[in-house]
């Protein structure tokens, strides 16, 4: 139940704990249910691409970078990194396991000269991680652990909507 706090030198609205805890579920199922379809989104083209035993002229590096993104906004979710964070930590965790397999079937899929492009790049990907996590590990805590993978997670949020782009790109 909401209500007016006259007492309080502010006169915002406010709700209970409870509310609050309710509402932040519900939305972060929401949340996570869209989120789910956007990462399985790519199974169209992916078919395409086992049928056809081809990466044609797609780019694997929205796969990575999305991996990468997912990795981040994974770890940042985890209790030890922010709190109340779990929803973000499950979902991006799927994400992981599924940009995972995308990257695996345009590896499998993909020229040799695309191929050890991908390679490169998902092995740069996975270092920058483990240096991500490491680094949070052992020289921070707290609320620069938290500011600190909460930073890398939203600049590599934006780096993963950018990589379409990456297209654009002649080679």
């Amino acid at each position: 139940m909401s209500f007016i706090n006259f007492s309080s030198p502010s006169i915002f609205v406010t709700s209970s704990d409870t509310e609050i805890d309710v509402a932040h579920v519900l939305f972060g199922i929401l949340g996570n249910t869209t989120a789910l379809f956007l990462y399985l989104a790519p199974t169209i083209t992916f078919r395409r691409i086992i049928r056809s035993k081809s990466t044609e002229e797609f780019s694997g590096i929205p796969y990575v970078m999305t991996l990468l993104n997912c990795l981040l906004a994974t770890w940042y979710g985890l209790p030890f990194v922010s709190s109340n964070n779990i929803l973000l930590s499950t979902v991006n965790g799927t994400g992981a396991v599924i940009e995972s397999i995308y990257v695996m079937m345009f590896i499998i899929y993909a020229p040799k000269k695309v191929k050890a492009k991908i390679l490169l790049l998902f092995t740069l990907v996975l270092a920058f991680f483990a240096v991500i996590a490491l680094v949070s590990i052992v020289a921070l805590d707290g609320h620069a652990r938290t500011l600190f993978c909460g930073f890398a997670s939203s600049i590599f949020s934006i780096v993963m909507y950018a990589s379409p782009l990456a297209v654009m790109v002649r080679e």
